[in-house]
């Protein structure tokens, strides 16, 4: 794929114009790092860490693209690269997933289980909670929510620099709200994401100057017509049509939208923009890494995973994704040579992904599947209750996690699960069925996350006042869509590597680049960036470990 061949479409985006702060948007001309002395044990801290979440940035598409990245992610590229990360729990949802990045915890001890998750003990009629709000809020449901981190059970690396030096600077900008709460933690001087009104944060706050102005700028950008991009002659592959069950196809889009349309906006490398450039300008406005601590800038790019979503992995979307993500990046690593500081650079991902079955199965996939209908929870406890008597909603659920009413008698109970579980066992798109009881009896695993079970895996994303009574897993390649439409064509969330490999990169001037294929985590980037900073981390009270950056005799674990 040649990058370049984007340079004339890609510079048409307004956003990098408007705000000025995120290189000149001329293309993606080599992104080469100024050279600078080699990093050693004794190099002192660097004065800005900058974290960035790709979400759905899966090891599979890191690997696919990698040979064509000239901006950014090349030079990323060329430092100390774990091309087999892995988020290592089950539910591999988003909101789990960046809650691991920056707490070295694994989802059961974050208490991030899911995107959403049922409480059937809440006060407000709608029994499902969102992982980043604050559900007590009166008139809020999971869906109209106010935003808030109270869900999240441990501190990140944000919260532990403050909390030994209160001068350290956290910014957290992301183009999902969970994605900026999860790594920005509690105590972020400033938090905000993405909407289709520009910037926004917490309810009651107020964005700064410089957040307020770049918001502006989002909605300008937002609000002008967006051409199709050219599609470079390498991508010819990836260019054909996936017809979908209702109509319409997916495969061979150049990313064309209308003014205001913001769900184009964010699948697409505009939004990815938009938040670097963001968090460029906060950066120059606050002096990030120009004072005598350390300081933190946290990103969350999103479009990978919209565009993810909405027509899959392997078409002409994904590659243009991929082309645009490079060229931002560099652009804004470019902004970052310019201050001359000295700041490190660690990106990974939320989760992986997989590409929708219908493709799957014209590339050599033909099992790829849907998932079947008669697995919807609600529709399987009204069988079960009509068959057993027993009071419905009986059951009721939100991705892997099922949840029996609270209203049963234990005998009630016992009836119910022991006709649901093997109704479940037996069907062909069910890997596993486990239950509460089988999960809390578990240990937490402590091998290399490639050679986890499949009882590790779902382990690390059971909490006890959170999950479901029981939960399921699903065959390999069973997407848990049952029809497709615009939008929303294929997902993640299984307990398979597709889902859990992503990459874990670590990058600053002068620090020797080598490769390491072992399985590692991303509840290891904590402990890792805290060591790079000198920061004491207790081991008891984290998942993860450092990872040594150093290539030799030397070690960067202090």
């Amino acid at each position: 794929m040649k990058l370049k061949s984007l340079t004339t479409a890609l510079a048409a985006l307004p956003l990098v114009a408007l705000l000025s702060v995120a290189g000149t948007g001329t293309g993606f001309a080599q992104n080469v790092a100024p050279p600078a002395a080699k990093v050693t044990a004794a190099t002192p801290a660097p004065k800005l860490v900058v974290m960035i979440a790709v979400d759905q940035f899966s090891a599979d598409i890191f690997a696919e693209y990698r040979g064509s990245f000239t901006g950014g992610l090349a030079r990323l590229a060329s430092g100390v690269v774990f091309p087999s990360g892995y988020q290592a729990h089950g539910a591999t949802e988003t909101c789990p997933g960046h809650s691991t990045i920056l707490t070295g915890n694994h989802p059961t001890h974050t208490g991030i289980i899911a995107n959403n998750y049922i409480d059937l003990s809440a006060a407000r009629e709608d029994k499902r909670i969102y992982c980043a709000e604050d559900e007590t809020v009166p008139g809020t449901s999971s869906k109209q929510y106010a935003a808030s981190v109270e869900h999240l059970l441990v501190p990140t690396l944000g919260d532990l620099m403050k909390a030994r030096d209160p001068r350290a600077q956290v910014v957290s900008v992301a183009g999902k709200d969970r994605a900026a709460i999860m790594m920005g933690g509690r105590q972020a001087d400033e938090l905000m994401w993405l909407t289709a009104g520009g910037l926004t944060s917490y309810r009651g706050t107020t964005l700064s100057p410089t957040a307020q102005k770049a918001s502006a700028a989002i909605v300008a950008a937002l609000a002008q017509p967006r051409p199709g991009l050219v599609l470079p002659a390498d991508c010819a592959g990836h260019d054909i049509a996936i017809p979908l069950a209702k109509g319409g196809t997916v495969g061979t889009g150049r990313m064309a939208r209308d003014a205001g349309d913001f769900n184009r906006f964010r699948a697409s490398p505009e939004a990815d923009g938009a938040v670097l450039a963001t968090a460029a300008a906060l950066r120059a406005a606050r002096k990030m890494g120009e004072g005598d601590t350390t300081d933190l800038l946290i990103v969350g790019l999103s479009a990978t995973d919209y565009v993810g979503h909405s027509t899959g992995t392997e078409g002409s979307e994904m590659c243009l994704q991929m082309a645009g993500l490079d060229r931002e990046l560099g652009d804004f690593f470019a902004r970052l040579d310019a201050t001359g500081i000295d700041y490190a650079v660690a990106l990974t991902a939320d989760h992986g992904g997989h590409d929708l079955p219908e493709r799957n199965r014209q590339n050599a996939w033909p099992d790829a599947q849907r998932v079947d209908r008669a697995l919807d929870p609600e529709a399987l406890g009204k069988v079960v209750a009509e068959k057993l008597g027993l009071p419905q909603p009986l059951l009721v659920g939100d991705g892997g996690d099922y949840y029996l009413s609270k209203s049963l008698t234990p005998a009630q109970r016992k009836a119910a699960l022991a006709e649901i579980l093997p109704r479940l066992r037996a069907h062909p798109q069910i890997e596993a069925v486990v239950t509460r009881e089988e999960l809390a009896a578990h240990p937490i695993s402590k091998r290399p996350a490639d050679v986890w079970t499949l009882m590790d895996k779902l382990r690390a994303s059971w909490h006890p006042d959170r999950s479901g009574d029981f939960i399921i897993a699903l065959k390999p390649r069973v997407t848990p869509i049952a029809e497709p439409g615009v939008g929303y064509v294929a997902t993640h969330g299984s307990v398979w590597d597709y889902d859990r490999r992503v990459p874990i990169i670590f990058w600053r001037k002068g620090l020797a680049g080598f490769e390491q294929p072992n399985a590692v985590m991303t509840v290891d980037i904590l402990p890792t960036l805290a060591s790079l900073i000198g920061l004491p981390v207790d081991p008891a009270k984290i998942d993860g470990r450092c990872l040594d950056l150093l290539s030799g005799p030397e070690s960067s674990c202090r």
